[in-house]
């Protein structure tokens, strides 16, 4: 019965003269999220609406559920195209979709209407009273209500066609990513990053991603653990850039310089400084983390200060007054809590101390960062020197 799909956004609605720039970024994310599903669409974008519209057999349910994971979708609407728009035809339509909708249900209803084509003879609110007059005497079992329908039907009379539909499955909302930017995430193999990357996704932001590997003290199956994390979150962010950085002279280096009870600190203010460089590199306006106040030691109000102090960027926290249940939850529904508690140690649970500080003072842990002096900047050097660098798409392959 459906041979496209009407696409509804939310707040892309309420934009200004720019809107035009996020609708495209809109109809191009959907265009690439449909690559992937069996069939050939043509994505349309018209007065406010964007149209996917299929022009070969397709899978149904493989295509609403490619396009409930593009971020600036609000509602899905499949959607009875009529190309003949004379009236009797019209209503033919809307009565045998009734038909097929609802098989036999019984339910009260409103007919809506917009009238985008202002050559049509009928008026919308014509529209409306006529099309509910011929559902009534075709069901008679239906009740009209205006003002609390159980369902409304939807009927939209555009340039090139009409429209009918009723049905409305929820989208993720938010904004298409790269209409806000981009940014680096700090992708560990926790809970939180994978998460923090897929909030700031929903505003928009683009993202790339950098991984601090230390073998041998993180294995192998570590670092294909972030990949796949990687490539999940990809499934609603797009293509990701992954930089693999190899940390273990540099934590090693820190543990034997700095005081134990310092070392979660010192070892994230460098590997802020290091992120910072790569998002710089790569026209990055920032970095991401998936922090949460007080969760523990290393983010503290006073952490987070002391790992802020070595930032020019600004660094966006999404998760920042998330309980953890609340992260666990959306960890849950994108898939990637199973692959984050995987039993595999990476560089921010080796080598912490028994009683870290949770309240630092910036300049003592500045005072106590001299003591890396003699090597740490070409220790740094050839960690960005040695980057590993992976383009992660949700088919990517990568077997270690």
């Amino acid at each position: 019965m459906y041979r496209a799909f009407l696409i509804k956004y939310a707040e892309i609605g309420i934009k200004g003269k720019n809107r035009y720039i996020f609708e495209n970024i809109l109809r191009d994310r959907i265009k690439a999220a449909l690559d992937h599903v069996e069939g050939d669409f043509c994505v349309i974008k018209e007065s406010g609406r964007i149209f996917v519209e299929a022009q070969t057999e397709f899978d149904y349910e493989e295509t609403i559920d490619a396009l409930q994971k593009v971020f600036g979708i609000w509602a899905i609407c499949p959607t009875v195209v009529i190309e003949d728009k004379t009236w009797e035809n019209i209503v033919n339509h809307v009565c045998d979709y009734v038909r097929q909708a609802y098989q036999g249900e019984t339910f009260t209803f409103k007919v809506k209407a917009k009238r985008s084509d202002k050559s049509y003879p009928l008026t919308s609110p014509e529209i409306c009273a006529k099309a509910g007059e011929a559902i009534l005497e075709r069901f008679p079992e239906l009740t009209v209500n205006v003002r609390e329908p159980q369902e409304r039907i939807y009927i939209e009379v555009r340039g090139s066609a009409a429209y009918v539909y009723s049905k409305m499955i929820h989208g993720l909302g938010g904004m298409p990513v790269g209409s806000s930017g981009k940014a680096m995430l700090l992708l560990s193999g926790g809970i939180d990053s994978p998460v923090a990357g897929y909030m700031i996704s929903k505003r928009g932001v683009e993202i790339d991603a950098v991984y601090f590997h230390a073998p041998p003290y993180t294995s192998d199956r570590a670092k294909q653990k972030v990949i796949d994390l990687a490539k999940k979150i990809s499934v609603y962010t797009g293509k990701i850039h992954l930089y693999i950085v190899n940390f273990t002279d540099i934590q090693m280096y820190i543990y034997e310089k700095c005081p134990h009870d310092e070392l979660t600190i010192i070892m994230r203010r460098y590997m802020m400084r290091i992120a910072e460089h790569l998002a710089k590199k790569v026209s990055c306006q920032g970095l991401i983390t998936g922090e949460s106040i007080g969760q523990v030691a290393s983010q503290t109000m006073q952490s987070l200060l002391a790992t802020n102090a070595v930032c020019t960027l600004p660094v966006y926290r999404p998760l920042i007054a998330f309980d953890k249940q609340d992260i666990v939850d959306i960890a849950e529904r994108i898939d990637t809590y199973e692959t984050s508690i995987q039993p595999f140690e990476d560089c921010c649970t080796i080598f912490v101390a028994k009683h870290p500080v949770t309240k630092p003072n910036i300049n003592i842990i500045a005072r106590h960062e001299g003591n890396l002096k003699e090597e740490i900047e070409e220790m740094v050097k050839k960690a960005l020197d040695t980057v590993e660098m992976l383009e992660v798409t949700p088919e990517m392959e990568y077997g270690i």
